[in-house]
């Protein structure tokens, strides 16, 4: 069995390898940051996308995520409207420029990912990491909010 200690240091230095790698193309090409993007990705996966929802999702705070997405608005990449289930919430879309910039960031990503992974797994393994992945995935969303600093 692998070094757990060891397993767990090579998983967060790979992630914020990749993750300085995307952000610093995002900039260079787009003019925006990776925290922007995956923010937006989840917006568009999301239905319907409540802060609530958004905060689950992306494993931080609700005030965190309502900040966050007051950015995206002021910015013209998504917009608010009344969640008609309960009026105490809003449901956030994304405006037709967030959805321009989602497509157009995910391009830049994927030719960034296929170099950076695709230089070092089969498809096959990668195939493999994302499952294993997505299973520990499922370990962190399960930390209740209130973990989460």
């Amino acid at each position: 069995m692998a070094e757990m200690r060891q397993l767990f240091d090579d998983l967060v230095r790979s992630q914020i390898g990749l993750w300085n790698l995307a952000d610093a193309r995002l900039r260079e090409e787009l003019g925006t940051s990776i925290g922007v993007y995956d923010t937006l990705r989840v917006i568009a996966a999301t239905d319907p996308a409540r802060v609530q929802d958004l905060a689950d999702r992306l494993l931080v705070t609700v005030g965190g995520m309502s900040k966050a997405v007051d950015r995206l608005e002021a910015r013209g990449l998504c917009a608010r409207r009344a969640n008609p289930g309960d009026r105490r919430s809003s449901i956030i879309e994304l405006t037709p420029t967030g959805k321009e910039l989602l497509a157009q960031a995910n391009t830049v990503l994927d030719r960034a990912f296929a170099d950076a992974v695709g230089s070092v797994l089969s498809p096959a393994e990668a195939t493999e990491l994302q499952r294993s992945l997505a299973k520990l995935r499922g370990v962190a969303v399960s930390t209740p909010t209130s973990a989460r600093r």
